[in-house]
């Protein structure tokens, strides 16, 4: 399984960015996709993750800035941000768990970078 991100990049304050990722490899059953990120000198924390039209996790600070969706007939999750602040420049990370029968396993991208200019 192989997770490839797109976007990212320099953006001003207030501005917008959107991420893509999109999941290749034998894919049975997905539990969840969804982003990632980590910030300068912080550990990786969640953004927003879903599974099946629902939002099963999402971070208090980015409510009502960011959105994720999902194509689930091509294994692609995106994250359409916007009225970024410096605070949200950081490595976004796209994440796959997957119900293998025996339990769950996760898989990474390599990270986008997005900064966030004041």
């Amino acid at each position: 399984v192989q997770l490839v991100e797109s976007g990212g990049g320099l953006v001003r304050a207030g501005g917008s960015q959107n991420l893509s990722c999109v999941a290749s490899g034998v894919i049975f059953r997905v539990n969840s996709m969804g982003w990632y990120r980590q910030r300068p000198g912080k550990e990786r924390e969640l953004v927003e993750s879903q599974d099946w039209g629902y939002v099963i996790s999402l971070q208090e600070s980015v409510k009502g800035r960011f959105t994720i969706s999902r194509d689930y007939a091509n294994n692609i999750v995106s994250l359409q941000m916007s009225n970024l602040k410096p605070e949200d420049t950081a490595v976004y990370y796209c994440h796959l768990q997957i119900d293998t029968g025996e339990g769950y396993r996760d898989y990474w991208g390599q990270g986008t970078q997005v900064t966030v200019s004041s």
